[in-house]
């Protein structure tokens, strides 16, 4: 009841052809490629800039400072 059956879908893909044609349907899927394949490789770049471009960690030393604060001063 809730899902459509092969010939559902089957006509449903007929009537986009027909609407958009095979040309302008071919064009949109290698947009689509072309921005899927430009998006792998800019996060690829991204991740390989990101670790190449990182300082190493500073050490932390460890230090404690022990106070007490009298009055707050307005600045």
């Amino acid at each position: 009841m809730g899902s459509f059956s092969i010939w559902h879908w089957l006509i449903v893909l007929l009537i986009i052809v027909l609407i958009f044609g095979t040309k302008k349907l071919r064009n949109i899927g290698q947009d689509l490629g072309g921005a899927v394949k430009g998006f792998k490789d800019g996060i690829k770049e991204g991740s390989s800039e990101k670790s190449a471009d990182s300082a190493p960690p500073q050490q932390v030393t460890g230090q404690t400072f022990e106070g007490e604060v009298k009055e707050k001063t307005k600045s």
